[in-house]
């Protein structure tokens, strides 16, 4: 019963594709665990992203069940002895999906990262009023820099980030190890869905690594709509929360026909995360920051089968 929803769990995002989680189902639950071999030890120690990612891996796998007619509750966190476990998921009865479930279920096999150019066009009020709405309804919000008196100072961090990373010889052997890979790997990031170098310096800067230099330097969009995911809390248990509300804001960005790509280097080095975190001081603690806008479709990155990331639990009678 949970094989369509476990193979969209895995279809959610993570730092550099690591695809931190691992799976345990017994009977109607499915636990969602943090794969600490697979947490980015120099450019996530403590561990936030990949929790993040986990929550985003529980979101998909809640609306696949919900989209199919099933009722599926969450905890988050729910055994303080168990740091790592970090989600529940556990069947309630049948409930008839909503036309929203089915239209995210249905996003989640399509939303990908997408790291190439966007358009300069803007995004509608009306969208961007939608996305707001779904970070809401999992107990986050998105703040859009633009509206904030935000926007240049978190530039300047992403791009002093950039920076402090690229003098980093452990960060970029990390990275190294993590991207390029090949078109068919099952995790990491391949090489075909790298963006192109810059033409030149933009307000927010492509992640280093994430460029191929096998292209042709292109422009890229002046002024991307940036929006910050956010908590009211902080924590383990706001970080998966936040991953949850990122996900949902990431699916429907994807069935609003949107591109959305990650600005994580703020997020990385100690110096401009705390610096992240001064600058929202009294509007929540930010997780991460998306690149929001109108792009043309690029290649999903592979992901591993979930037999490899499952283990079946059973209970003695």
């Amino acid at each position: 019963m949970f094989d369509q929803a476990l193979a969209s769990a895995v279809r959610a995002p993570s730092p550099h594709n690591t695809q931190p989680w691992r799976f345990v189902v017994e009977h109607e639950v499915v636990e969602v665990w943090l794969d600490r071999e697979r947490v980015l030890g120099v450019a996530d120690p403590h561990g936030r992203e990949a929790r993040l990612a986990c929550g985003a891996a529980a979101l998909n796998l809640q609306i696949s069940l919900r989209a199919n007619g099933l009722a599926a509750v969450v905890r988050l966190l729910p055994d303080p002895a168990e740091p790592d476990l970090v989600a529940v998921i556990r069947l309630d009865g049948n409930e008839k999906a909503t036309a929203v479930e089915r239209r995210l279920a249905e996003a989640v096999f399509r939303r990908h990262t997408n790291r190439r150019p966007l358009l300069d066009k803007a995004v509608p009020p009306v969208v961007r009023a939608a996305l707001k709405s779904a970070a809401l309804q999992e107990g986050g919000q998105i703040e859009y820099l633009d509206a904030s008196g935000r926007y240049t100072p978190v530039a300047s961090l992403v791009r002093q980030a950039e920076a402090l990373q690229a003098d980093d010889d452990e960060f970029r052997a990390e990275a190294a190890f993590w991207t390029h890979r090949e078109p068919e790997s099952p995790d990491g990031v391949p090489k075909v869905a790298s963006g192109p170098p810059p033409h030149g310096p933009g307000v927010v800067s492509l992640r280093a690594s994430h460029e191929n230099q096998d292209l042709p330097a292109r422009e890229y969009e002046q002024e991307p709509l940036l929006g910050a995911v956010l908590t009211r809390d902080r924590g383990p248990h706001a970080e998966v929360r936040a991953g949850m509300a990122m996900q949902r804001v990431l699916l429907t960005a994807t069935a609003e026909g949107l591109a959305t790509s990650f600005l994580s280097q703020p997020f990385e080095t100690p110096r401009t995360r705390e610096a992240l975190d001064r600058l929202f001081s009294g509007a929540g603690q930010p997780h991460t920051l998306l690149r929001i806008g109108y792009g043309y479709p690029t290649r999903l990155t592979g992901r591993r089968p979930v037999h490899e990331v499952l283990t079946h639990r059973t209970t003695a009678g």
